[in-house]
């Protein structure tokens, strides 16, 4: 019977890769708490409804759905943001505001995979509730900056691109389109980059031709790259709300630039995020090399939380996902050789030995040390073989004399110099020792 394999899209976590993915989650926990956002975990397993309900029907086919033995249709999460939201919805009233949660957990999508994207996937996820205004954007962009660079990226390796869904609402529609013909443009904007003007097609089948000097303004406005550009570009309009966002525009992009974050924000209103829910200010990371599929995502979403059932509540979020993001720490070299090593090997005699040492080394590891020891009787070659190989800095040996005078040997095992300590010094030896290392 040949041996089993983890299914498609699905993959083992062995010691060495377990490791690096918790360095990660490691670094991105404790930036999130920096910014003063408190961690919160949620059930894998959700109703369907809940994914219906937020993106439709057409989002069963990217999901691991099924009906459970009490007839229930659910779904393992593909995302957090509707249980987010449905969590803080059912909260509202008793959360002190703003609220500023983060997550690092486990997702499932039933897609196609490549490179950067399996079928299980991780991702850190950070959101602020009951924030209207942009302060809520530039507390998240900062955090997501800060992830990315605790890992010793700079802004020669990532960009943060920043559009606007709000703005371009204004745009089209002072060009004469309706809301249904502004969300088919929005989808062809956002597929543009890759597509090119094939990207129009879905909305050409939907509504006819569109006009080619109309056309000419949607390209020109999706290639600007520049609030003084956007600036330039909206002037001659004289609509006051488009006015009033570009004051937030320039707050945004002012108080980063304030936070010494200037380098890492450009101005791409290709960026339009493909999921209708986005309200307002939308963003991705993006390495500069253009290699990799975008580092993270997200944006203003502030009509899901009442969507959801819960109150009307502004919301901002954004995630980032873990296979992309370690693909692009391995091409710059930033993802440190992570050691499983000992802090101290035990050396022992024999049988007697063994069990004179097995308090000490008990109460070695209860004080947080990571001790080995050989399982069965080795030779004491062996095992000094054995205490180089596992990494230990110190050895503890156990020998019949030693423990005849009520001592104990410590050798360290790069200095090569030993001494002997009382049984009852041992735990204080070890610290003092380690301490100085």
């Amino acid at each position: 019977m040949p041996l089993f394999q983890p299914l498609p899209g699905f993959q083992d976590y062995l010691p060495e890769a377990l490791a690096r993915r918790n360095h990660v989650f490691r670094l991105w926990r404790q930036t999130a708490r920096a910014f003063g956002f408190a961690e919160y975990d949620a059930p894998v397993l959700e109703a369907l409804d809940l994914y219906k309900a937020k993106s439709g029907e057409e989002i069963e086919q990217q999901l691991f759905s099924f009906t459970d033995k009490g007839g229930r249709e659910v779904a393992l999460r593909p995302e957090m943001t509707p249980t987010v939201c449905r969590m803080v919805g059912a909260k509202a009233g008793s959360l002190k505001r703003p609220i500023k949660w983060f997550s690092v957990a486990e997702f499932f999508r039933y897609e196609r995979m490549q490179r950067g994207r399996g079928r299980s996937f991780f991702q850190l996820n950070a959101d602020i509730f009951g924030e209207p205004g942009v302060e809520a954007e530039i507390e998240l962009i900062a955090l997501l900056i800060q992830c990315l660079a605790a890992f010793g990226l700079t802004a020669e390796d990532f960009s943060v691109r920043l559009s606007d869904r709000n703005l371009w609402m204004h745009y089209l529609q002072g060009l004469g389109f309706d809301e249904p013909r502004v969300h088919a443009l929005l989808v062809a904007v956002d597929r543009h980059d890759k597509q090119g003007d094939a990207a129009f097609q879905a909305y050409t089948d939907q509504f006819g031709p569109l006009d080619p000097a109309a056309k000419a303004k949607v390209l020109a406005f999706l290639g600007i790259k520049g609030l003084d550009q956007l600036t330039a570009a909206l002037a001659p309009a004289g609509n006051p709300a488009l006015a009033a966002r570009l004051a937030d525009w320039r707050k945004l992009l002012d108080s980063l630039a304030a936070m010494g974050l200037a380098e890492y924000v450009a101005v791409d209103l290709g960026v339009v995020r493909g999921l209708a829910y986005y309200t307002g200010f939308v963003f991705e990371a993006f390495d500069r090399k253009g290699d990799l599929r975008a580092l993270a995502g997200g944006g203003r979403y502030d009509d899901l939380v009442q969507k959801l059932g819960g109150p009307d509540l502004p919301a901002t979020g954004f995630a980032i996902g873990d296979m992309t993001f370690e693909l692009l720490l391995e091409q710059r070299g930033l993802m440190p050789a992570l050691v499983r090593a000992a802090d101290l090997y035990v050396v022992l005699g024999g049988e007697a030995e063994r069990r004179a040492a097995f308090a000490d080394i008990h109460a070695l590891r209860a004080a947080g040390h990571r001790v080995e020891y050989p399982l069965r009787p080795l030779a004491f070659a062996k095992q000094f073989k054995a205490a180089l190989e596992s990494g230990a800095r110190l050895a503890l040996i156990y020998g019949a004399d030693e423990l005849a005078r009520g001592q104990v040997k410590l050798r360290d095992l790069a200095g090569r110099s030993e001494r002997e300590v009382p049984r009852d010094q041992v735990a204080a030896a070890v610290r003092d020792f380690l301490a100085g290392a």
